[in-house]
């Protein structure tokens, strides 16, 4: 069993570890996690809104106050739902600037420009105008992955043509701000010869705008991404990166943003049509039901340390309960520390794995609703799951089960560094012989 742990920790340090320190410090991955991030107040605030436009309630209830939030929300259901449909429901243009502008930084060049230039890159292929009207079809979810691949082209395609200083030359008395102006207008008939004879050419083609296309290419991994193996695959990639001391939720969730952002919207969208929801693993979904209390679950193994005979356990798990409930769990990883911890590398990896599994199966038999709504990572996980369902009492439930479902697989690994901790520490009364 050691020689086995020890090519486990050898393959995760000497293999895993770097090319993943690698990953996360490549400009393109971090510029489109950044943008993600920045984008991620319009989502909440416009995901709140669409809960209050579509009440948790059946229009059978004899609840007084639900009958009067169902017609409040029949009768005013424009007016309540359009902050979501500034936000939710146009995200893509908020992804495509603030991916450019991220990616821009890391290249030192303007960071506004080149927000301006995507937005416009984007519109041009996504809401061409259309009988004096922008259609925003391909504003929200849809065009997801096209804002992503349009904020990376029109960036640097603008960072190419400045490197070779291409562009028109104003004199040196010229303002700076107006100097900027005139370096944009090159990438700008650039765009205009480059994406948009591409998107004329698929909608002559194809019948369809390009986020359209791109949307049915994507099709097939969109569909894999929301299977069982795939959260798992994930799930497993983030834990093991995590063991390693890599932070791998911010390397395994910027990548899963554009899916995440993808399956919600496509829900969203099937909510106020009134059709059956489809998708399951979408970022409250991971927050939520997987990673209770943090990467790994550990909210359990927190509750396990607060009644530990150890003290550094049981310090540290008073340290670790308050930051915990918010999802935030670096005390308890470095403070017991978990990373590059053999005896609790098993259940740190399989009680993530168990909560995904049990999750899934209860979303898939509809036992708990899907997600519908964003809501802030830092929300305690039975509010977060209930809020993110649309108020659904048992996905709050069910966080409880999971919570004692990963308690249990701490539990014996936790006596085992307990005892391995009590061998160590010195006992009270021997120490207060010594000081004295």
């Amino acid at each position: 069993m050691s020689g086995i742990s020890a090519s486990v920790f050898g393959v995760i340090e000497n293999t895993i570890s770097p090319i993943a320190g690698r990953l996360s410090s490549q400009r393109h991955v971090m510029a489109i996690r950044d943008g993600f991030i920045s984008a991620m107040p319009f989502l909440i605030v416009g995901s709140f809104m669409l809960v209050f436009a579509h009440p948790p309630f059946s229009t059978t209830s004899d609840w007084a106050f639900a009958q009067w939030w169902l017609r409040m929300a029949a009768q005013y259901e424009s007016v309540i739902l359009m902050p979501y449909n500034m936000t939710m429901g146009i995200m893509s243009l908020f992804i495509a600037a603030a991916i450019a502008y991220n990616l821009a930084l890391s290249y030192k060049m303007n960071g506004f420009m080149a927000a301006m230039l995507s937005l416009m890159a984007f519109m041009v292929v996504a809401a061409p105008q259309t009988d004096k009207m922008l259609p925003v079809s391909s504003l929200g979810g849809t065009g997801i992955f096209t804002a992503l691949l349009v904020a990376i082209f029109a960036t640097e395609l603008m960072h190419f043509l400045q490197v070779r200083n291409i562009g028109f030359h104003l004199p040196e008395q010229v303002p700076p701000k107006i100097q900027q102006s005139f370096d944009l207008l090159i990438p700008v008939l650039a765009i205009f010869f480059t994406l948009y004879p591409l998107s004329l050419l698929i909608q002559s083609q194809f019948g369809m705008l390009l986020p359209q296309a791109i949307m049915a290419l994507f099709g097939p991994i969109i569909s894999a991404a929301d299977t069982l193996p795939a959260i798992l695959i994930a799930v497993l990639i983030c834990h093991l990166l995590w063991f390693a001391g890599i932070h791998g939720a911010v390397i395994v969730g910027g990548m899963l943003q554009a899916f995440w952002l993808t399956n919600l919207g496509i829900n969203q969208q099937e909510l106020t049509a009134g059709q059956p929801l489809t998708h399951i693993f979408i970022e409250p979904f991971w927050q939520f039901f997987i990673v209770i209390g943090g990467s790994g679950s550990t909210m359990g193994l927190v509750l396990l340390y607060l009644r530990s005979r150890s003290a550094h356990l049981r310090s540290i798990g008073k340290l670790s309960l308050v930051p915990c409930m918010f999802n935030i769990n670096e005390p308890v990883i470095f403070g017991s520390p978990v990373v590059m911890n053999p005896t609790l590398f098993i259940p740190f990896i399989t009680a993530p794995l168990i909560n995904a599994t049990l999750a899934y199966i209860a979303t898939r038999a509809e036992l708990v609703g899907r997600v519908i709504s964003m809501a802030p990572w830092t929300t305690p996980a039975p509010i977060g799951a209930a809020w993110s369902t649309g108020w659904d009492i048992r996905a709050a439930l069910l966080v409880v089960v999971l919570l004692a479902v990963s308690t249990l697989v701490y539990f014996p690994f936790f006596k085992i560094y307990e005892r391995q901790l009590l061998a160590q520490e010195v006992p009270l009364p021997q120490a207060q012989a010594q000081e004295a």
